[in-house]
């Protein structure tokens, strides 16, 4: 089975052979360099005007200078190979050696200019000739180049995409591996001075996530069914509500009326009334003499009382 060839977007070609015969490069000799390219073709106005000139003498001055050969294209309907641009000049006698060639047909209007349209464009930067690629081609290569870009970054993102109960969605960038010397003991680094150590603990982390997916399974198992804030204890017939630790405060007791109106309807004892009038105050004693005698206590004689009949 023949390998088929690349396409010619794809190849560069060069012949310094050619060039050397040719005496370089340069505007007489642009389009015939060109002629001897795979890019080519044999069927265009350039081979045919070309194989005029080497089989009669007379149209040899055409292809002498491209001035006289490109005038002569022009005067022709079909398939050409034309320069578009020359070499910019940076200098005296300095160019940047690219030129632009163009495969068009041109197709001839009575009175008007020619229509051209353009099939392919080439660069001949040197001795080397490259075919431009199509806007098609271009386009093609740009969404592949981002389409494998992104198959590769959706999952290294997602893989640094961590889930908590507290952030929700976080992304953290994965640890840097351990360099591991021989013997496969793993290289531990001090820190460094007055650094506090690095301790790696995922306990809580760990906790919350298990916690956060327990919850999470029993909404979904109970609904909206919840357990009551003050559980009932006891036995059956003698059940009752559990104390929620709050402690509430002894109601107060409603004060008592001091007027003695609001005590005479009520029936209750008021305060003791002195003869002077005051309420809430003893009689005043009346002074003893100085010489006077200690008065003595009356004995109280306690008799028997007789039965009753």
């Amino acid at each position: 089975m023949a390998s088929q060839d690349p396409p010619l977007d794809e190849i560069q070609w060069r012949s310094p052979q050619l060039v050397a015969e040719m005496g370089g490069i340069h505007s007489n000799t642009i389009l015939h360099y060109f002629a001897r390219s795979p890019f080519f073709e044999e069927t265009s106005n350039n081979a045919i005007v070309t194989n005029q000139a080497f089989h009669n003498a007379s149209m040899y001055h055409l292809i002498q200078t491209r001035e006289a050969f490109e005038g002569r294209l022009r005067t022709m309907a079909g398939l050409e190979f034309m320069v578009a641009q020359e070499p910019a000049e940076t200098g005296p006698g300095m160019g940047t050696g690219v030129w632009v060639i163009r495969k068009q047909t041109r197709k001839k209007r009575p009175g008007i200019e020619d229509e051209i349209m353009v099939h392919a464009t080439y660069f001949v930067v040197g001795e080397n000739i490259y075919q431009a690629p199509t806007l098609a081609d271009i386009l093609t290569s740009r969404i592949n180049t981002i389409t494998d870009a992104m198959s590769k970054v959706l999952p290294t993102a997602d893989s640094a995409r961590t889930w908590t109960p507290s952030l929700g969605s976080v992304y953290r960038p994965s640890p840097t591996p351990t360099t591991q010397p021989q013997g496969g003991a793993v290289e531990k680094t001090a820190p460094a001075k007055g650094e506090a150590p690095k301790v790696k603990n995922n306990t809580l982390e760990t906790e919350l996530e298990r916690l956060a997916e327990d919850s999470f399974i029993r909404h979904l198992k109970y609904g909206g069914d919840y357990i009551d804030e003050k559980p009932i204890t006891g036995q059956p017939g003698n059940f009752h509500v559990a104390s929620t630790g709050r402690k509430e405060k002894p109601a107060k007791l409603p004060s008592l009326p001091t007027k003695t109106d609001g005590i005479s309807g009520l029936g209750l004892q008021g305060p003791a009334i002195a003869k002077n009038g005051k309420e809430g105050k003893k009689a005043e004693k009346s002074p003893r003499p100085p010489n006077a005698p200690k008065p003595r206590r009356r004995k109280t004689k306690t008799g028997s009382v007789a039965p009753a009949s």
